[in-house]
């Protein structure tokens, strides 16, 4: 290993990551660019949340384009 955090392929999460916020009722809200990409709730949510936990900001990153599907088949935008 060259010591790099794990990224996507192409770097993509470098240059547009993701941000989330959790709210009161413990849904996560996950954008991109601004945007809502999605919102999970239940245990979902529970879920996402501790695997966030478990891992520094470029695991999180990972673990966020992992949850909003498609990412890996370059329509991400």
């Amino acid at each position: 290993m060259t010591g790099k955090p794990p990224s996507d392929a192409r770097g993509r999460l470098v240059e547009d990551p993701f941000d989330w916020r959790e709210t009161k009722s413990g849904e996560v809200i996950i954008s991109r660019g601004g945007r809502v990409v999605q919102t999970l709730g239940g245990r979902a949510g529970e879920r996402l949340l501790a695997a966030l936990a478990r891992t520094d900001e470029a695991g999180q990153q990972l673990v966020l384009a992992k949850s909003t599907g498609n990412y890996k088949r370059g329509n991400e935008r």
